[in-house]
């Protein structure tokens, strides 16, 4: 199997760049096996031009062919690593695993360095996270636990929360932004195949904290919670790159399904769980007709908003894994066909790149009100893409072995 994929791969490079109408028309764009072989096409190309491992990808401005690069300490470092682990599991290209390594050991040292917000899930988890799975080495599971104790050091008992941004302490006493909810599985992992089990506590009190004060009564979530340091009282919640603080910031709606999702898989929490479904409801609730979120559902500016790509790769990812912890069989298809039309509409012209540039998504949108990101490719948006077309390409193949079990 493993073999014809990688032949499959092959094939397709010279298809993709030859042009060859009648192979476009025997295999859809919209199959997940033709998309993850074009991916795979793009991605060894894109490394064609990555000359450094110490510089990651992280947007292409208009205009542009390749990727706009960051250092290791940017919060994006950890995605293209991540992408490309999850290419060399689809394929077994050995090329690309070789680039996998490579760019995930720069990583590293992240897990030994004081922590400068909460982002280390991120940079490690995907990078690391997916490199351990795939490896099994013992290497990246040590330093993992590392990075793992040092996500811990931001956390305030008091709060109960880990603290997201401590270079805004001036500006708030102690704040958690809905994202770091999707850093939990650090944290969760760590205890699991660590002797800190102090982490769990940390993780499971952080979703508890954040699903209390965060998650609004209207299903919406804040982006920023603000706590008294010294007291733990909740202050006040805030946006920083959603359109109002009572708005729907498409990205942070997403953090938050997959997170709780996520969170109820670790710890058996039901209200974890409901959380999950509550968020994940209201956000397909609201989507426009065309079936992907403008970058917050309340711009006024609205249908002449930017999309936000990177939301709706998110909310496939996280109802998947939301579908996946519920035992209602219409809860589960109900998800699991949400998250396969977001993947449909991504994986068609309107959405893949193609010989545009060196990415695999187009419209995407980061930081809305800074004027930064806005209407272009963006790393975590090819990231959670990949997860989402590998989360079924496996659906698909577990589907097959129950098929063929029962008869």
């Amino acid at each position: 199997m493993r073999i014809l994929k990688i032949i499959c791969v092959g094939f397709l490079v010279s298809t993709l760049f030859a042009g060859c109408a009648a192979e476009k028309k025997k295999t859809p764009k919209t199959d997940v096996e033709t998309v993850l072989g074009q991916n795979a096409v793009k991605i060894k190309e894109a490394l064609k031009s990555l000359n450094s491992f110490d510089s990651f990808p992280r947007n292409i401005p208009k205009g542009k062919q390749h990727w706009k690069l960051v250092g290791v300490k940017d919060w994006c470092s950890g995605f293209w690593p991540g992408v490309l682990w999850y290419g060399y599991e689809y394929t077994n290209d050995a090329e690309i695993k070789k680039a996998a390594e490579q760019f995930t050991e720069t990583i590293k040292t992240i897990a030994y360095s004081p922590a400068d917000d909460h982002d280390i899930g991120f940079q490690v988890y995907c990078s690391f996270g997916n490199g351990y799975r795939l490896t099994g080495n013992e290497a990246y599971k040590e330093i993992m636990l590392a990075a793992a104790d040092t996500l811990a050091t931001l956390y305030n008992p008091i709060v109960g929360a880990i603290q997201s941004w401590p270079s805004k302490k001036k500006i708030y006493p102690h704040n958690t932004i809905i994202d770091n909810m999707m850093n939990l599985e650090l944290l969760f992992w760590a205890a699991k195949n660590g002797e800190n089990k102090e982490l769990y506590n940390i993780a499971e009190s952080h979703a508890k904290v954040t699903m209390k004060h965060i998650v609004r009564p209207d299903s919406a979530t804040y982006h920023l919670g603000e706590f008294n340091d010294k007291t733990g009282e909740f202050i006040k919640g805030h946006t920083h790159q959603g359109y109002a603080d009572e708005s729907m910031w498409a990205r942070g709606q997403t953090w938050g399904i997959y997170g709780f999702a996520m969170a109820y898989r670790e710890t058996g929490n039901q209200d974890f769980l409901n959380t999950s479904i509550k968020l994940a409801d209201h956000f397909l609730n609201r989507l426009p007709e065309d079936g992907i979120p403008y970058w917050d559902f309340d711009d006024p500016k609205i249908p002449n908003a930017p999309k936000d790509a990177s939301a709706a790769a998110i909310a496939a990812c996280g109802m998947l894994e939301l579908a996946n912890v519920l035992k209602d069989e219409k809860l589960k298809t109900k998800y699991t066909n949400a998250a396969k039309k977001f993947v449909e509409i991504l994986s068609s012209d309107k959405y893949l790149s193609g010989k545009t540039n060196d990415a695999l998504l187009l419209h995407s949108t980061g930081h809305h009100p800074k004027g930064s990101e806005i209407d272009v490719p963006i790393i975590y948006a090819d990231y959670y893409f990949m997860e989402a077309l590998m989360r079924l390409e496996k659906l698909k193949s577990n589907n097959k072995k129950v098929v063929q079990t029962n008869n």
